[in-house]
């Protein structure tokens, strides 16, 4: 139970990682391929990048202990789980409970999602999700009887080609099940409709925030990441300073530059670069408007550690205003729209947001 648990656990972390690293990539695809985002879909990928992890700390984890490593063998015979369970059966005269049998759902049951997510998520049909279901199966039951490929001795699982059969029977069986999803739910295949403008509502305009701040902190941990080891490889212990500040003061600075970059080239953050968004000068020109994107957005996130004492209040106060605002208006324009005026469009046509509409039935 402990190890079902563990691995239950690492998966889950494992795959939390994955989509915390994908996720701005995922919103920017998301709008471009399906013109938006849907919470239905999102929860499908999340789960898809949990699954991912979970067959293989299924199928390999836990590694044997070398003091009490045993060679396991090989079952090159199919089929031969058809007479096991007869045997069992025989014996418990349980059918649905017995452990022989369970182990052979449990095989079904574990490659299941993997015929679903290819066939939902790929738009790929029951050929391909059999394929991919035996070759997934057969890499891990080669890594298996190879020992991890050479790591262990000999084999420390049963390589067993009933588990290769019912491995790719469950992939089947989960590509026939996708079938209950809409069509228009499935695949990757670009929506007909993505390039038709929406409108710029709070829920987006949130989401383009969450972009921001996770690809801040993404940048500003991989850079402090890599500072602090070329720190420790060129200076080692001969270092007269605190190596974790300037690493972390670097990832910041960094991480602030970059997004500075984005703003002032093209007017808009990767927030809104990703969900498809921008906004108007209003009555500011452009060479003042872009930098207070920048100050009252994502600048404003980034450099919160990084400046002295005062200006880090500063940050802190305009990222509350930024949030506190988004309440105010449908669009969610914040404290940039609110000081210079500025509207939320969609980028796709210059669609007007709804704050904009009502303005004008109101005139």
């Amino acid at each position: 139970m402990d190890n079902i648990v563990g691995s239950g656990v690492l998966a889950v972390v494992a795959g939390a990682v994955v989509a915390v690293l994908a996720f701005v990539p995922f919103v920017a695809l998301s709008y471009r391929r399906r013109g938006g985002l849907t919470l239905w879909r999102s929860v499908l990928w999340a789960g898809a990048a949990v699954y991912f992890w979970a067959i293989w700390t299924y199928t390999l984890i836990p590694l044997p202990d070398s003091e009490t490593y045993r060679c396991a063998g090989v079952n090159l015979r199919p089929f031969e789980f058809v007479d096991e369970i007869r045997a069992a059966v025989a014996v418990s005269g349980r059918y649905l409970t017995d452990p022989v049998v369970l182990q052979v759902a449990l095989n079904v049951l574990l490659f299941l999602p993997l015929g679903f997510f290819l066939r939902v998520l790929g738009g790929r049909g029951i050929l391909i999700a059999g394929l991919a279901g035996l070759a997934t199966s057969g890499l891990i039951e080669t890594t298996q009887l190879t020992g991890v490929w050479g790591l262990f001795p000999c084999a420390y699982r049963v390589f067993d080609v009933d588990d290769l059969i019912a491995n790719t029977s469950g992939a089947l069986l989960g590509s026939i099940l996708a079938f209950a999803v809409p069509a228009q739910h499935r695949g990757l295949t670009k929506r007909a409709d993505a390039e038709h403008p929406r409108p710029v509502t709070r829920r987006r305009r949130l989401l383009g925030i969450v972009c921001d701040v996770v690809g801040v902190g993404l940048v500003g941990f991989a850079v402090s990441i890599l500072v602090q080891a070329a720190i420790a490889l060129t200076l080692g212990d001969a270092a007269t300073f605190s190596t974790d500040e300037v690493a972390s003061l670097a990832g910041t600075l960094v991480s602030a530059g970059v997004w500075l970059g984005v703003v002032l080239v093209t007017g808009r953050s990767v927030g809104d670069l990703a969900t498809r968004v921008r906004f108007t000068n209003g009555l500011l020109p452009g060479w003042l408007a872009r930098p207070l994107r920048f100050a009252t957005g994502a600048g404003a996130y980034a450099m919160l550690g990084a400046l002295p004492a005062p200006w880090s209040l500063l940050a802190l106060v305009l990222a509350l205003a930024t949030a506190a605002l988004l309440v105010v208006w449908p669009d969610g324009r914040g404290l940039t729209g609110w000081i210079g005026r500025r509207r939320l469009v969609d980028d796709r046509a210059g669609v007007q947001s709804p704050t904009v509409d009502r303005l004008r039935r109101i005139r």
